[in-house]
């Protein structure tokens, strides 16, 4: 093989090798991003779930403290002694130990005055209730009940809480003990799939608990641990990052009766390590396939260079990649103009025809077909809106028009070297008494290739739809032609195309599509049909039908013909994909889902049933009708 193509095949190769890495790294971020999205809601829920156990752990206490104030209260009201509340405290004790919790210790309180504890627990005669936590809390909440931060029991070493509660008579309290292990046990559980530490903190920002069994095990010291804690407390937002150490972290926070903080911790190394793992794997296998590329390649250069036959399949290719990237660039210039899809090819297929009338041989045919495809070229300069204007042109947007065939000789002075497909784009505006543009050229003067590809612009405009009407009756074209021989047309290429004309009895030489399309949009929801109808206003071509369920638009496709389908997923009574399966079982039509639901499994399920495409709530205007025209066309 030439060196030439050698530095070629090393250029592909190192750049196979480089879109291989940029996928991997592609696809890393769109995995990290899903699933930093998924750890999120994940962490959150599993939060959310510890919270309401411990809500519902203390609310459940919160009612038995209620419960029994109510009893002594009334009991006081009634003028029984300090030895009958002393009774029912015991037995009251006893029975939540026995019927509602263990972890329950007893209840306890002053009453007028007296100490009184159901446990059977006796103080020491310089024991002063006033100045104990659970006394000073209570009072302070003024009838209230209260969560009194935890302690350590003197007498067995347990942590305990205890919740009180200020009595009617406004001097009495009544408070009860509780263990903390089934408090403990939801705090060491919290964690988001095993990973992180969970730790409960109490209003004055204290750690009453936590999920660590070894203070040092996240390599934070306590004074760090202690900072974060607070911070966790004081921030207002429910999740949220933070680096220690050069590692970063992530927090998610509660709050607890409205008084205590529930907070979750974790490393994000732990959290996304399945995704490093997964990077890793690809950057392994992306050298792999590296490697098998550069051998493929390197076997490929010596079999070239050692047979003619390979290195003629490999011009042909690129000639076969050439004549794609044609059709491609002339997709995209009749894409752009909404009123006249397919132009292009129709002007090749008639001026090859032309061509071939005239004796031209194979070469010149070829050559004056892909002068026919790539004559409007030059349009991708003009402004959408100017192209596609439903309305008579302003002088100034007429002007952008009329240097579209500049345009076009300067995209393909660089790319063709026949000087026919050049000049047939730049000419064939020129008229053939001396009156087109760009130059003004007169008669003969006037490149041949252009004055046919004129010709066959000029026909084919005739013969299509626009906007504003529909295609041309034959006899119209072909007196527009007549006149036209010798002003604007060549008269020799005129009178080719009227024979054409006249062989073309069935009037197939047209556009046969109408341009008028009607859309049929299914949404529960009146004001998005509505929209739909504003944003496609100022396109006439289209007419929107409006259906607000699935049976509806069965209905509506039962009256009248409809080329595509906007249609919602989540409608009540019949889904968006019930819908689609009744619509398939008798037609067949473009259907685009249009919804608010981004779920992937959504978007999954909308490939397995066909859709064509999938356009979310709130949709932009442009990408509406871009999905439309590109579906339609």
């Amino acid at each position: 093989m030439k060196k030439i193509n050698r530095k070629w095949y090393t250029i592909l190769i190192l750049c196979t090798i480089l879109a291989l890495f940029v996928m991997v790294g592609y696809n890393y971020m769109v995995f990290k991003s899903t699933l930093e999205k998924d750890v999120e809601h994940l962490g959150t829920s599993s939060l959310a779930q510890s919270k309401e156990q411990l809500d519902g752990y203390l609310i459940r206490r919160v009612e038995v403290l209620r419960t029994t104030a109510s009893t002594v209260e009334y009991m006081m009201d009634n003028n029984s002694s300090s030895e009958d509340i002393e009774t029912f405290l015991t037995y009251e004790s006893d029975k939540y130990v026995k019927e509602i919790d263990d972890n329950f210790t007893g209840m306890y309180g002053v009453f007028d005055g007296v100490y009184i504890d159901g446990s059977g627990w006796v103080p020491d005669e310089d024991y002063d209730p006033a100045t104990r936590s659970w006394y000073i809390e209570a009072v302070e909440a003024h009838g209230q009940p209260v969560l009194v931060s935890p302690y350590v029991d003197a007498q067995t070493g347990n942590v305990m809480m205890s919740l009180s509660k200020m009595l009617s008579d406004g001097k009495s309290i009544i408070s009860m003990d509780i263990e903390m292990h089934v408090i403990e046990d939801i705090v060491d559980d919290i964690s988001v799939n095993g990973m992180g530490y969970g730790f409960l903190m109490d209003e004055n920002k204290h750690t009453i608990t936590s999920g660590l069994s070894d203070e040092n095990e996240y390599d934070i010291d306590s004074d760090e641990m202690y900072l974060l804690l607070y911070d966790a407390c004081e921030n207002q937002e429910s999740n949220y990052k933070v680096e220690v150490n050069n590692e970063n972290y992530t927090v998610y926070k509660d709050t607890v009766m409205d008084s205590w903080t529930v907070i979750l911790f974790v490393k994000d190394s732990e959290l996304f390590a399945d995704a490093t793992h997964i990077l890793r794997r690809d950057i392994m296998v992306s050298a792999i396939i590296s490697l098998l590329i550069i051998i493929f390649f390197s076997i490929a250069i010596v079999k070239t260079n050692e047979s003619i036959k390979l290195e003629k399949e490999s011009i042909e290719r690129v000639e076969d990649m050439n004549k794609k990237i044609i059709r491609a660039l002339v997709r995209t210039i009749d894409a752009k103009d909404r009123y006249t899809n397919g132009h292009s090819l129709r002007v090749a297929e008639y001026s090859k025809e032309i061509a071939r009338r005239m004796n031209k041989s194979e070469k010149e045919q070829e050559t004056i077909y892909y002068a026919g495809l790539l004559h409007d070229v030059g349009k991708i300069r003009i402004p959408f809106e100017v192209i596609n204007k439903a309305g008579k042109l302003t002088d100034e947007e007429f002007e952008q028009i009329k240097i579209h065939p500049v345009t076009s000789y300067h995209i393909l002075k660089d790319i063709f070297d026949d000087v026919q497909v050049k000049n047939g784009a730049k000419f064939h505006h020129e008229r053939y008494d001396g009156t087109g543009y760009p130059n003004g050229l007169k008669g003969e003067n006037i490149p041949e290739t252009a004055r046919i590809i004129g010709v066959a612009d000029a026909y084919d405009a005739m013969a299509s739809n626009r906007s504003y009407r529909k295609a041309l009756p034959q006899d119209v074209i072909k007196d527009e032609i007549e006149k036209g021989k010798g002003a604007q047309f060549d008269p020799e290429i005129a009178d080719i195309m009227l024979k054409m004309i006249e062989e073309d009895r069935e009037y197939t030489m047209k556009e046969n599509k109408s341009p008028q399309r009607k859309i049929l949009v299914v949404d529960d929801e009146p004001m998005n049909i509505k929209m739909v109808t504003i944003i496609l206003k100022d396109l006439p071509v289209y007419e929107i039908i409006g259906a607000t369920s699935g049976k509806e638009a069965i209905e509506k496709l039962a009256q009248e013909e409809v080329d595509m389908i906007l249609l919602d997923v989540m409608m009540p009574e019949m889904d968006g994909f019930e819908t689609i399966s009744r619509i398939r079982e008798k037609y067949d039509m473009p259907i685009v889902l249009m919804t608010g639901d981004r779920n992937i499994e959504t978007i999954e399920k909308a490939s397995v049933y066909g859709v064509d495409d999938y356009l979310t709530k709130p949709f932009l205007p442009l990408a509406l009708k871009e999905i439309i025209h590109s579906t339609l066309n």
